[in-house]
């Protein structure tokens, strides 16, 4: 037979839930000490790589800290203790430091495992949350992360303890991010596939359009011939050119408009009259990120991209940017 909660006592058990959890971390925050700055040396002069293992929901949890540490500058990996003791100690070497994490201290996978640790030369980091617990005693060093309660109404599940490791982790890999002097570009090169990585590893040459895809002409052209050269290049404007192939100007869509909205007869005219001159235009190895600012701040559609002395070597649109899920 189906039961439902009254959605009162449901939203009082939730809010509950959250305030225990939100307490474990804030306790884990004012209990946090020289014990942390130990670990963080430990990993930051470690030769080989973080090995990070748990049972359970510790593994889980396991699982995800080491993933943050890898996408952070820090290479970890996470190996099941009960596979470890299997074969899979064999992944592991005397320059690797081993994160166990365990809420008793006392899981035995892990403590069967710990000798051999030892014995290679490896580090041992315990999380727990019982510094008189066997792991605590036997690791190089101890992170308490013991809870006053669990969030489960029988304070049996792991629930408070396991949010409290994982932000403990958490607080691991930032410092450790920190340390290295680990940035933005470098978090992009390890999320190529996300949309961090393609803002900031994606630079105008890759998006621009060159060759003879690129809509020019010079200051005497008639106007009837840069529409149709715009019209060509299909991004909104044509580059004028001097003969060395200098950007001195831009035709776009909007000058044609203000052209026609002065009365002024478009057969008769050429590009130098009504052309915008000294044109916004930007370098090829500029992120593209730098040219949808540019766009932005100036209010414009178009850019044309020159080196340093101002020769044409391509141009690009918004719409460019937004094919490159730039933006």
């Amino acid at each position: 037979m189906n039961q439902i909660m009254p959605s009162s006592k449901a939203l009082d058990l939730a809010r509950q839930v959250l305030r225990i959890e939100a307490d474990a971390v804030m306790a884990l925050a004012e209990r946090i000490d020289g014990a942390f700055v130990q670990a963080l040396a430990l990993i930051l002069n470690c030769h080989g790589r973080v090995i990070v293992s748990g049972m359970g929901k510790s593994g889980h949890v396991g699982r995800k800290i080491a993933s943050t540490l890898s996408s952070t500058g820090t290479p970890a990996y996470f190996v099941h203790p009960a596979e470890a003791s299997h074969g899979d100690l064999g992944m592991i070497t005397r320059d690797d430091v081993l994160i166990a994490i365990s809420n008793s201290g006392e899981s035995a996978e892990l403590l069967m495992i710990v000798p051999i640790i030892k014995r290679l030369g490896a580090k041992l980091i315990s999380m727990t949350g019982n510094t008189q617990s066997s792991l605590a005693v036997e690791a190089d060093v101890h992170l308490d992360a013991a809870v006053a309660l669990e969030a489960c109404p029988l304070n049996l599940a792991p629930t408070a303890s396991t949010t409290a490791v994982l932000a403990l982790g958490d607080a691991l890999a930032v410092a450790l991010l920190d340390a290295r002097g680990f940035g933005a570009e470098d978090f992009a090169r390890s999320h190529p596939g996300g949309s961090l990585g393609r803002r900031l590893l994606t630079h105008v040459r890759d998006v621009m359009r060159a060759g003879s895809a690129l809509p020019e002409v010079v200051p005497t052209t008639r106007v009837p011939d840069a529409i149709l050269e715009i019209s060509r290049g299909g991004i909104g404007m044509t580059a004028v050119l001097t003969p060395e192939r200098r950007v001195i100007g831009i035709v776009t869509d909007g000058d044609l408009r203000r052209a026609f909205a002065k009365g002024l007869d478009l057969r008769l005219l050429v590009v130098a009259d009504i052309m915008g001159q000294k044109p916004r235009a930007i370098g090829p190895d500029h992120l593209a990120v730098e040219a949808v600012q540019m766009m932005e701040q100036y209010k414009i559609n178009q850019l044309p991209v020159v080196d340093e002395s101002g020769i044409l070597l391509g141009a690009l649109n918004m719409h460019d940017l937004f094919r490159a899920k730039v933006i």
